[in-house]
């Protein structure tokens, strides 16, 4: 399967090509190609992967029968998450800028020395974190692990791995809920309409809240400790190397947001289209600018290839998630699940808490948070009557990225654990007080917007 890149990045193209000329008879060949990649990636999935969407895919089927579509009008309906598929498969170009710009060494610099104790250690940590996870995603947490364990080795062993699976994975989540990289909040922007200018204010600032918060507690918890590696002052010249890269970064982050904003007001294009559209050029004509093309190509073609290649996972949940929530839209089903809600539908402050419970429980059993947003986007249109539109949609990102750093079976906690040689229920027990405050405010937050 080396060139099973070429068949998927036609398929996206396709699905990008009917966005503007949208035809039924298109759409149709769209869901047609959609049930060929799944039969193709089913068995190249991972385990947990193969009985979700075995599990979407009993459940759609059996809902199926229960409904008055016929196949003909099911088959176009696989092709609905496509808009996320292709978003995924765009990514790796700009975490390779990222490393083509070497801005991924920025990372081992910021982490290293300067600093009396781990107190301090911590609040630089996260906000490092926080920073590069926008571009780097899940790399910057094993690089940010790699630099501490190498720096803390001196450090009572217990304490450094606490302060490793705290700082990461807290940090890592706090550049999810903003970034137009990230794909929970794409997806709740995909379920719900509400507009990226409108939500990414509220964003920032839970964002900065729950920073605050945590770098505050950070620096207090771990002030006791002292940071004992003692490291040369990195010269001046470095440090303007790693100033220029950091107003570099800033930059990038800020003009690629605008244009997402202005491509998607222009063109009267989603959020999603918007992002898709423009990571590939806008990560080259920031590697032209830097200087970096040649690496940035070599880089990226490679990366981008083997990406592509095994999407299996992702193209598994999203397609069975598609037929899932499309026949529990058109069967009777559809009333069982909305009946409890409907008992609750005067009080939605208990609604909002039983969409947060269902992320950290399902997350604490492998279950994706993705996969769970797409279980909710199901009773949707419901759940938008009671709560809003833009209430929906803190409840669904906050609720998805706040499990970020609890999903025992999560990706970036089983790295963790991976790299610490500790459980992942341990990883999950230390930073349980971090996600609940996180699902707090977020609770918080949906119901003033109610």
């Amino acid at each position: 399967m080396r060139y099973l890149f070429l068949f998927l990045i036609f398929v996206f193209g396709l699905h990008i090509f009917s966005i503007f000329f949208p035809s039924d008879a298109l759409a149709y060949c769209l869901g047609v190609l959609s049930l060929i990649m799944l039969l193709i990636s089913f068995r190249r999935a991972s385990r947990l992967f193969q009985i979700l969407g075995a599990s979407f895919t009993i459940a759609g089927i059996a809902m199926y029968f229960s409904t008055d579509l016929s196949v003909n009008q099911v088959i176009p309906l696989l092709g609905d998450n496509l808009s996320l598929l292709t978003l995924l498969a765009v990514l790796p170009w700009m975490n390779s800028i990222v490393t083509a710009g070497r801005y991924d060494r920025l990372m081992q610099h910021l982490l290293r020395g300067n600093v009396k104790h781990l107190g301090q250690l911590y609040q630089r940590s996260t906000t490092t974190m926080m920073s590069l996870t926008a571009f780097l995603n899940v790399s910057s947490a094993t690089i940010a692990q790699d630099v501490l364990v190498d720096n803390l080795k001196p450090v009572v062993k217990k304490t450094a791995n606490k302060f490793i699976m705290m700082t990461t994975l807290r940090g890592y989540s706090l550049a999810l809920p903003w970034s137009p990289l990230e794909v929970l909040l794409a997806m709740g922007i995909f379920i719900t309409g509400v507009s990226y200018t409108t939500l990414m204010p509220l964003m920032v600032l839970i964002t900065v809240v729950m920073y605050v918060l945590d770098s505050l507690w950070g620096r207090l918890y771990f002030k006791k400790y002292a940071y004992p590696v003692q490291e040369k002052v990195i010269a001046g010249k470095q440090n303007g190397q790693n100033r220029s890269k950091i107003v570099q970064l800033v930059i990038a982050l800020c003009s690629f947001l605008l244009l997402v904003i202005l491509i998607g007001v222009i063109f009267d294009v989603e959020f999603i289209v918007s992002v898709t559209l423009l990571v590939f050029p806008f990560a080259c004509l920031w590697a032209l600018v830097i200087g970096r093309w040649k690496s940035f190509w070599t880089i990226g073609w490679q990366r981008w290839k083997n990406s592509v290649n095994h999407m299996d996972n992702f193209v598994v949940l999203f397609i069975t998630l598609a037929l899932f929530t499309n026949t529990l839209n058109e069967s009777p089903a559809l009333t069982m699940l909305q009946e409890p809600i409907i008992y609750v539908s005067d009080y939605p402050i208990l609604i909002l808490i039983m969409i947060q419970l269902l992320f950290v429980i399902l997350s604490m059993f492998g279950v994706h948070p993705v996969a769970t947003m797409g279980i909710l986007s199901g009773i949707s249109t419901m759940l938008m009557d009671i709560l809003s539109p833009l209430s929906l949609a803190i409840s669904l990102i906050i609720g998805g990225v706040s499990t970020v750093p609890i999903g025992t079976y999560g990706l970036v906690v089983t790295i963790t654990s991976m790299s610490l040689k500790q459980s992942p229920y341990y990883i999950t027990y230390y930073n349980l007080i971090y996600s609940a405050v996180f699902g707090a405010l977020g609770i918080l937050l949906a119901y003033l917007c109610i």
